[in-house]
């Protein structure tokens, strides 16, 4: 009987310790969507990434996983693996625009939105909660947004690749 109780508080230590370590190591939400939000602000004002692909009005840069599933004349529909990313290009506005900044704002249950700028450009983040509890970002520069519905765990590198590729898009002069 000894054994028994020796081995069961064994098994109940090594319990608590778990917990105590998963408990350590999870991010609460706020400190993820706080570092999403500084991520997108460094990549907005990181240099241009080389663009990868040429469309129809602009050309863009393309990370690697990333593929081109539909595409007409204002938006482009991506995916990674299987998640899907909805690009929208407004040909009429430029890279100060804050058109689709303005539109996020009357986002409903909306838990961070945050806006960029330099000299020449104006960008965005909005982080917004859905009716199922998923959640959906929109990163945004100029006449541009990419939206996606993305996980907690994914948050920060949807935000990092959606600058990224939001940030690099050359628009065609139509003077």
């Amino acid at each position: 009987m000894k054994l028994e109780k020796t081995g069961l508080v064994v098994i109940l230590l090594l319990l608590a310790v778990f917990i105590g370590i998963s408990v350590w190591s999870v991010v609460p939400t706020e400190q993820v969507i706080e570092d999403a939000v500084v991520i997108a602000e460094e990549q907005f004002h990181q240099e241009k990434e080389t663009a990868t692909h040429e469309v129809a009005n602009f050309s863009l840069y393309l990370p690697d996983g990333y593929e081109i599933e539909e595409e007409t004349s204002n938006n482009i529909l991506l995916t990674r693996d299987s998640q899907t990313y909805i690009l929208f290009y407004n040909s009429f506005e430029d890279e100060t625009s804050q058109l689709n900044y303005e539109a996020a704002k009357d986002s409903a249950n909306q838990l961070r939105l945050e806006s960029f700028k330099d000299d020449n450009r104006f960008g965005y983040i909005s982080i917004t909660e859905q009716e199922d509890q998923s959640i959906q970002l929109q990163i945004g520069v100029g006449g541009v947004k990419i939206t996606t519905i993305s996980e907690m765990d994914h948050l920060l590198h949807d935000a990092e690749q959606m600058m990224k590729m939001a940030n690099s898009i050359a628009y065609e002069d139509h003077s």
